[in-house]
């Protein structure tokens, strides 16, 4: 399988393998959005057969441990899809972001199409569970999505054509911070409930049956939008300074 994506056949562009690539991957990723919405749809249906809303249904222990494996394994198929895409760190981390995207794109577009939600943009979702809980409006990681899937084709395709595409420590620094900004304004409202009752760590022990009670009573309240934007642009700012330096060369 791996030969399949790197082998360069002769007489065959460059960039005509790079955009069979693309298309691979992208089904790959258009897949598992499906499956990924198949599997919320069950969910609902058995925890929320009124419709999805906050506060959230009591859930088992067991069953919310299998609902925080099931998202590691999505992110280990998503490494193994970019190790086999790519033949350099940084193309990996192109394939690796450019399936998260897509995939992430096509999972609310199912949910959409199978049970009509979201009902907009702005309705609020759990959006993953690792290491914390992360809340915010569907619009804000779906805003992310398309810096990610720019990003990755800027290096496919400078490293297509034989540039080194590797990231500057500058470039890494700018998309580590901006990325953790993004992701403090991810979490923010919910240990705000959370830390109202408990301490840093106490959140943490998921096992603890009253900050799981605690938990399930969480109602989202307002999106730290000044934050998010913030790690945004900090993002966008590496993304454009990787694209000129590259483009220099």
């Amino acid at each position: 399988m791996r030969g399949y994506f790197v082998k360069r056949l002769p007489n065959q562009p460059f960039m005509k393998l790079l955009y069979r690539r693309i298309l691979i991957v992208a089904l790959f990723a258009v897949a598992m959005g499906y499956l990924e919405s198949a599997v919320v749809v069950y969910l609902r249906e058995i925890m929320y057969p009124e419709g999805f809303g906050f506060p959230l249904s009591p859930i088992d222990p067991d069953l919310a441990l299998t609902e925080v494996l099931r998202e590691m394994a999505t992110l280990i198929m998503l490494v193994t899809v970019a190790i086999l895409a790519g033949n350099s760190f940084s193309q990996r981390f192109a394939w690796f972001i450019f399936s998260f995207a897509i995939w992430d794109i096509f999972y609310y577009i199912f949910l959409w199409a199978l049970i009509g939600w979201p009902e907009s943009l702005m309705t609020w979702d759990i959006l993953f569970l690792i290491p914390l809980t992360w809340a915010g409006p569907v619009v804000a990681p779906l805003i992310l999505t398309f810096f990610m899937i720019g990003f990755a084709l800027i290096i496919l395709r400078y490293a297509e054509k034989g540039i080194f595409a590797a990231l500057s420590v500058i470039e890494w620094a700018g998309l580590v911070v901006g990325s953790l900004t993004v992701v403090i304004a991810f979490v923010t409202d919910y240990m705000r409930h959370m830390m109202s009752k408990f301490s840093f760590g106490e959140v943490l022990n998921i096992s603890d049956a009253a900050v799981a009670a605690h938990a399930q009573s969480y109602v989202p309240g307002s999106f730290p939008w000044f934050i998010y934007l913030l790690g945004v642009v900090i993002i966008a700012a590496s993304i454009i300074m990787y694209y000129l330096r590259l483009k220099r060369k």
